[in-house]
C-alpha cells in the first residue's frame, strides 16, 4: 500500500473537495436554468391556451424536450433538456430569451439577471448557482452583489432618462404598454415603451417609463418630456395597439404625426367577437387585407369581409370599421418598410416572455426594480436590432417624400 507525505495528502483531500464544490455549483445552476426554462415554456402555453383548432384541440402545446444537449459554464459544462413545444400555428415558433436555440455558452449577466428576475427568481436564490452559469463574468455574484447590481443599473436608467435628445430625429415609432405583476404593489404597474427608427434606418430605445395604465395623461407626460429634452421633429408614423391612450397624447403633442394601428393587435381583436369555426376563413382575408400590393386591392378585401360577416356579427365588424382610417397607413411610405409599420413587434419581441403575466411571483418586489430590469433587458436586447429593410429610403421619409402604394408620388 503506497505511502503518503502529509503534504500529499492535503493536496489530495483539497482536490477532492474543489471536485465536490464544482459538482454542487453545477448541479445547482442546472436546477436552477431548468427551473426556469419549465417556467418560461408554462406561461408561454398559458398564454396561447384560447388558440384552438377548428376540432377544438390547443394549437400550443408541450411536446416533450429537444435533445440534451450541454451549455459551457465558467466551471464546466451542464447538461440541459430544454422544453419543446409544438406550435401548429403556421410560422411561429417559440423560442427561449433565457436560452436561445442554438446557445452552447452561458448568456451573459446583463441579459440573465433581469430575464430570471422578471421571471419570479427571487434574489436569495441567484448566488453560487448563478456565479457557477456566467463564471468570469459575475465573480463574487452573492445577493447583496445583485442587490448592488440593481441600484446601479437604476441609476443608469435614471441618467438615460435625463440624456439629451437634440440630435435625434426619428421617422417612426413604436409604442406599447408592458405590465408586470409586483409584489409588493397593489396595482399591476405599466411600462410605457417606445422604440424608435432613426435617419440611418437603425432600431432604438426612446423611452422606458413608468405609466399609469396607459392613461393619456401618462403617454402626454412622456412625449412632453421628450420634447423638452430636444425631441422636436416630429416622427412621420407612430404605431400602436388600438387601446392605448397614446393616440390623444399624440394628436395633442405632435399633431402632424400619422397614426397606423397594428395589425397583429386588430386582428386578435377582431376574431375575439367572431365564433371559433369562422377564425381561419376571417383570419385569411384579414391577413389578404394587409398583405395586399396596394390600399385600393386591400380596401376591396376590406369590403369583401364586411359583407360577408356584418349581418350576424357586427361586434367584429364594427370592430374593424372603427379604425378603418388608420389601418391601411402604411401604404403611404416605402413598400420595403411595410412589414415593419404594420406591427409594433419591434416593442413585442424583447419583452415577449416576461409581460403579460397571470400570476405573481415573488421576484419582482418593487416598481423601480422592476423598472431597471426592463430597462437592462431593453438596452442588452437593442444590441442585437437590425437596421430597417431599405434603410436608406428612411431620409426620404424625413424629408417629406410623398409616397403612393409604396412607391415615390411622381410629378404629374
Amino acid at each position: 500500500m503506497k505511502k503518503y507525505k502529509l503534504p500529499e495528502v492535503e493536496n489530495i483531500v483539497n482536490d477532492e473537495l474543489a471536485t465536490g464544490l464544482e459538482w454542487l455549483l453545477r448541479e445547482g445552476a442546472r436546477k436552477m436554468l431548468q427551473s426556469a426554462l419549465e417556467m418560461e415554456v408554462s406561461e408561454y402555453i398559458e398564454r396561447c391556451q384560447d388558440q384552438l383548432e377548428e376540432k377544438g384541440h390547443q394549437q400550443v402545446v408541450r411536446n416533450g424536450y429537444h435533445k440534451p444537449r450541454e451549455l459551457t459554464t465558467g466551471i464546466g459544462k451542464i447538461p440541459i433538456r430544454q422544453p419543446r413545444v409544438h406550435n401548429r400555428r403556421k410560422g411561429c415558433q417559440f423560442t427561449s430569451a433565457i436560452l436561445p436555440k442554438y446557445a452552447r455558452r452561458a448568456p451573459s449577466i446583463d441579459t440573465l439577471i433581469p430575464t430570471l428576475y422578471l421571471k419570479g427568481i427571487s434574489t436569495s436564490s441567484f448566488p453560487e448557482a448563478l456565479e457557477a452559469i456566467l463564471g468570469k463574468d459575475a465573480p463574487g455574484l452573492s445577493a447583496a452583489n445583485i442587490v448592488r447590481l440593481k441600484t446601479i443599473w437604476d441609476e443608469e436608467r435614471k441618467a438615460w432618462e435625463n440624456r439629451d435628445l437634440s440630435d435625434k430625429h426619428y421617422a417612426y415609432l413604436w409604442v406599447d404598454g408592458i405590465y408586470f405583476n409586483v409584489r409588493l404593489e397593489p396595482d399591476r404597474p405599466c411600462m410605457l415603451v417606445i422604440v424608435g427608427a432613426t435617419a440611418n434606418g437603425k432600431k432604438e430605445l426612446v423611452v422606458i417609463a413608468d405609466g399609469e395604465r396607459e392613461s393619456k395623461l401618462s403617454w402626454q407626460t412622456v412625449l412632453c418630456d421628450l420634447k423638452s429634452r430636444g425631441l422636436i421633429n416630429a416622427p412621420a408614423v407612430a404605431v400602436g395597439d388600438g387601446g392605448l391612450g397614446f393616440w390623444p397624447a399624440l394628436e395633442e403633442e405632435f399633431p402632424t404625426t400619422k397614426h397606423q394601428r397594428c395589425w397583429v393587435h386588430k386582428t386578435a381583436n377582431v376574431l375575439d367577437k367572431l365564433p371559433k369555426k369562422l377564425h381561419k376563413d376571417a383570419k385569411g382575408l384579414l391577413h389578404q387585407m394587409y398583405l395586399s400590393a396596394t390600399k385600393d386591392d386591400a380596401l376591396e378585401v376590406y369590403d369583401r369581409f364586411l359583407n360577408l360577416y356584418q349581418d350576424k356579427y357586427p361586434k367584429a365588424c364594427d370592430c374593424l370599421v372603427k379604425d378603418k382610417d388608420v389601418l391601411f397607413t402604411f401604404y403611404d411610405f416605402p413598400a420595403l418598410h411595410w412589414q415593419h409599420l404594420r406591427t409594433t413587434n419591434p416593442v413585442e419581441s424583447p419583452f415577449a416572455t416576461v409581460r403579460h403575466r397571470t400570476r405573481q411571483t415573488k421576484g419582482c418586489g418593487s416598481r423601480n426594480a422592476t423598472l431597471a430590469m426592463v430597462f437592462k433587458l431593453g438596452l442588452e436586447a437593442q444590441k442585437t436590432w437590425k437596421r430597417l429593410r431599405g434603410h436608406k429610403m428612411v431620409h426620404l421619409v424625413l424629408e417629406g417624400v410623398k409616397f403612393v402604394d409604396g412607391e415615390i408620388l411622381k410629378a404629374a
